[in-house]
């Protein structure tokens, strides 16, 4: 029989690894988006594809809750979902700030977090416990800058970017991208997202005599910038990040507002492309009436990796950790494959509309730019 000093030692022990153990074995999903304030468009895209995917599976159970555009929203939201011992995963945010400060919290309770964020410096701290399903920057700014140089031709960019975590990581990602190329750009400004009036930058930006706009910009301010700058009668070509690629973006111009107009992306499943991408796209409208964007695929194919790895039998926790970073998943979108810092996501698109519809062609495929493939 045990004596009192040796059941206290390990009711201690039982209760500091209680998180992981706990967090392994049923698999219990929580799904935390931003589906209110300036990110919304993007939450509720992702918020849909997690959805999608796991409302087909009834051997998990999930619950979305809103974590707006703050990162303490955020955190208290992942909190709150880790008092249940039955949480094996989570699904966090796509804002970048909300991901960084999720983090911790990751490390600290030993639970996979699975993101679509293309903020660069999510993977780059060395938490084992971070997967990106979304092309990260280091992938989607390379083909952003080479679409730039070697199909539109230009050598002389102005960088509009959003003063936000995501438009900074990405703004420095393009800069070296052209360094690589040999491009420098000739104007370069950060934008607020309340920013509504764009007239005083895109003339300071067409003052310095560039050939193209490239923008780095959320959903609402890119289409603000492109609807205001055909208005101002600029007519040189814009390529953007991967809002543009968004329906719900383009949803906000004219079909020519849009001519000339091309963006980056991880995929683009209103273009279609094969059977199983358009039973996707069809099934997104009939169950939400609009339609899918690369965000709400990806999620979807996040979502479905995850399933895979439960049916594999690694719930949470560690088990599920190795799994994600040990083995490929054949998605919609792409192969998805962990580089060993957890970016999955090694592939890009170039979409450009033709000033006749809202719906983009995808012009350019780039596999496995980071060589992560």
């Amino acid at each position: 029989m045990l004596n009192s000093s040796v059941r206290r030692i390990l009711a201690i022990l039982a209760a500091i690894v209680l998180p992981a153990a706990a967090l392994a074995e049923v698999p219990r999903i929580p799904v935390l988006v931003p589906v209110t304030g300036y990110l919304s468009l993007e939450g509720t895209a992702q918020r849909n594809g997690a959805i999608m995917a796991l409302e087909a599976d009834a051997s998990v159970t999930f619950e979305v809750s809103d974590t707006g555009t703050s990162p303490e929203v955020a955190v208290t939201a992942m909190r709150r979902a880790l008092r249940n011992t039955d949480v094996g995963v989570i699904v966090g945010p796509i804002l970048g700030t909300q991901m960084l400060a999720m983090l911790p919290l990751a490390e600290e309770y030993q639970v996979p977090l699975v993101t679509i964020s293309g903020t660069a410096q999510l993977t780059e701290m060395g938490n084992p416990w971070i997967f990106r399903f979304f092309p990260g920057d280091a992938v989607t700014k390379i083909a952003h800058a080479r679409y730039v140089a070697e199909d539109v031709g230009a050598k002389r960019p102005a960088i509009l970017y959003q003063s936000t975590a995501y438009g900074q990581s990405g703004h420095a990602r393009l800069v070296e991208a052209f360094a690589a190329l040999g491009i420098a750009p000739v104007y370069e400004e950060s934008l607020d997202v309340a920013t509504k009036d764009m007239t005083a930058t895109l003339a300071k930006a067409m003052a310095a005599g560039p050939d193209v706009l490239v923008l780095h910009l959320h959903s609402g301010p890119t289409a603000l910038v492109v609807r205001q700058a055909r208005a101002q009668g600029i007519d040189i070509p814009i390529v953007a990040g991967s809002a543009m690629h968004q329906p719900s973006t383009a949803a906000l111009l004219e079909p020519a507002e849009l001519k000339g107009v091309c963006a980056e992306s991880g995929s683009s499943p209103i273009s279609g492309g094969s059977p199983e991408m358009e039973k996707f796209a069809a099934d997104y409208r009939v169950k939400f009436g609009n339609e899918p964007d690369a965000f709400a695929l990806a999620q979807y194919d996040a979502a479905r990796m995850l399933l895979a790895a439960r049916h594999a039998g690694a719930t949470g926790g560690a088990p599920l950790r190795d799994w994600l970073a040990g083995n490929a998943f054949e998605g919609l979108a792409m192969t998805y494959k962990s580089d060993g810092k957890g970016n999955m996501a090694h592939d890009a698109v170039i979409v450009c509309y033709d000033g006749e519809s809202r719906v983009p062609r995808i012009v350019r495929r780039y596999q496995g730019v980071d060589g992560g493939r």
